[in-house]
């Protein structure tokens, strides 16, 4: 068996962003409209008006400030609340694979590797473009890279699951180094109408290098354990798949893009995904106090400090859990690769955990210590 190690990673932002200002604005507006057009009923009681949105609300509820997106008029214009996203021939690179290909490339220039140092790229995220072909084969083509490639998804948890197959991969000699990528266009499975989630997710993508040790060409970060769980539950879902056409439904189709009970989901998955992460470094004879930073998976602001105070038994300082989603909102996957590629500026010797976590309910963590 050899060491794995991760050696770079990669962060692409998409241009655009919208502020909580902006969001509210808009999502306002919509509701105005609806309202307007749907007097008549309400005024009868047969439906209830919509409410209006707030950025105090939105800030109290999820700690989110802005978001990065592929688009902005489509997603603030009230009479749509989509992004827009021009179709490209079949001879061009996808967008997701667009995004992939940029952050990419900055972990392989971090980790001092080109393409012909990878022999496998996995593609983890909660959404793919398509179901075929895939888009990590996709990806491998456009960066040159010979090998293997293959999708996954576990939703919010891709990214952990990711790192654990591609440092599987690396100890047991398949592969000498695997490109891990998250690339996350959470604005389209977004129901930018529904004030209960509308101000959620953002955009991005992330890439990491998980490589043998023996073989880095730079200091990174031995991968001491990893640990995945899941345990189905409902109570996150996104029903939208290739079945639909077959179904012959009219009416709502709310169930099409994201949905959570969100009360439920705070209160069970917060002390599942403490106990597992406390489980795992016990495993690894590592207290929780003796972790120098936790990247967390960024969803919620509440979640995350109560995660991290469950383990440390005390208030985490902004240092020990780092929060990247005022700026960056829910990114699914690719939340807690950003808090680490953005926070990763352990001292030689010190561990840190990488934990995601979501839907499914699933989650894995990634204990590593740095070089």
């Amino acid at each position: 068996m050899f060491q794995a190690v991760i050696t770079g990673t990669g962060l692409y932002t998409p241009p655009f962003t919208i502020s909580n200002a902006e969001l509210v604005a808009s999502f306002n507006e919509y509701v105005r409209l609806q309202n307007a057009a749907n007097a008549e009923r309400i005024a009868a009681g047969e439906l209830q008006p919509l409410t209006d949105s707030s950025v105090e609300f939105i800030e109290k509820a999820s700690g989110i400030k802005q978001r990065h997106v592929v688009d902005r008029e489509g997603v603030l214009d009230p009479t749509r609340m989509c992004p827009q996203i021009a179709p490209r021939g079949n001879e061009q690179l996808s967008v997701m694979a667009e995004m992939a290909v940029a952050a990419a490339r900055q972990a392989l220039e971090r980790a001092g590797r080109t393409a012909a140092d990878i022999d496998g790229v996995i593609c983890a995220a909660s959404n793919m473009q398509r179901a075929y072909p895939a888009m990590s084969i996709e990806v491998q083509q456009a960066l040159g890279i010979d090998g293997w490639a293959f999708d996954m998804n576990v939703a919010c948890s891709s990214a952990t699951f990711g790192i654990e197959q591609a440092a599987n991969a690396v100890k047991t000699g398949s592969a000498r180094a695997v490109l891990m990528i998250n690339p996350e266009i959470c604005s389209a499975h977004l129901e930018w109408r529904d004030r209960d989630c509308h101000f959620i997710f953002g955009d991005v993508c992330t890439a990491v290098v998980v490589e043998r040790a023996e073989l880095a060409a730079v200091a990174g970060y031995e991968i001491v354990g990893t640990r995945l769980a899941t345990v189905f539950s409902n109570n996150i879902r996104n029903n939208a798949g290739f079945l639909n056409r077959a179904e012959d439904r009219t009416g709502d189709l709310r169930d099409k893009l994201f949905v959570q009970e969100g009360r439920k989901v705070f209160k069970e998955v917060c002390p599942m995904v403490a106990d597992h992460i406390a489980s795992h470094l016990a495993s690894l004879e590592l207290a929780p106090a003796l972790v120098k930073r936790f990247w967390l998976h960024q969803a919620n602001l509440s979640m995350n400090q109560l995660i991290a105070k469950r383990l440390l038994e005390r208030d985490p300082s902004p240092e020990e859990a780092p929060v990247i989603l005022d700026r960056y909102a829910n990114t699914s996957s690719a939340g807690s690769i950003i808090a680490f590629h953005l926070h990763g500026d352990l001292a030689p010797g010190e561990v840190g955990v990488i934990s995601s976590f979501g839907a499914g309910y699933s989650v894995g963590s990634v204990v590593v210590r740095k070089q």
